[in-house]
């Protein structure tokens, strides 16, 4: 049995961020929380599934650990009852988990990525979606990045490392769309 909806994927949508913010790292797309509200009030409208991905730190000084209060999930993305919440340590959403399983389980083969951050738990995820025959989508304005400064000392900005982690994945592990693509997607069926 294979589910006709997508699945949506909210990865680490948690305080953390923006602690890292307030303690002065730079993001890009400052209304990706707001796209992640729209995709979760479209596919709750449609009764599509929700699965929240939720990062727990394992070092010490993590600002993802459980005792933490970046740990905690932003208010515009917070899990309603029956939806699906799984807790991963590392990068991958299927590292660990059991999120392969009940995706396989519920017949779903398209998922609609979205979260934090586009080149670390949401890249892994999204590469691995794609590895795994997963139909995968991953939502452009809906992710976002912080600036890094690189092994050669060079800064790169997050609209940089956003855009480069998009074209990386573009065609080979995922189709990247828009909230509106996924949204009109909904409204033609």
């Amino acid at each position: 049995m294979t589910s006709s909806l997508p699945a949506l994927i909210v990865i680490d949508v948690q305080c953390a961020f923006d602690e890292w913010e307030a303690g002065g790292k730079r993001r890009n797309n400052p209304d990706a929380v707001a796209r992640i509200a729209d995709l979760l009030q479209a596919f709750r409208a449609r009764g599509a599934p929700v699965f929240h991905i939720r990062h727990e730190g394992t070092k010490p000084n993590s600002s993802f650990l459980p005792s933490r209060s970046g740990y905690a999930v932003k208010d515009e993305a917070r899990e309603r009852p029956g939806e699906t919440v799984i807790v991963k340590r590392v990068n991958s959403a299927f590292i660990g988990t059991d999120l392969e399983a009940r995706l396989r389980a519920s017949g779903i083969g398209t998922l609609v990525i979205c979260g934090a951050t586009t080149n670390h738990c949401v890249e892994t995820t999204t590469r691995m979606a794609g590895n795994l025959g997963f139909d995968a989508r991953l939502v452009r304005d809906a992710t976002w990045t912080f600036e890094r400064i690189g092994p050669d000392g060079d800064t790169h900005s997050a609209e940089a490392i956003h855009a480069m982690t998009l074209s990386n994945l573009n065609g080979e592990f995922a189709r990247i769309v828009t909230t509106g693509d996924v949204i009109a997607s909904f409204a033609a069926k």
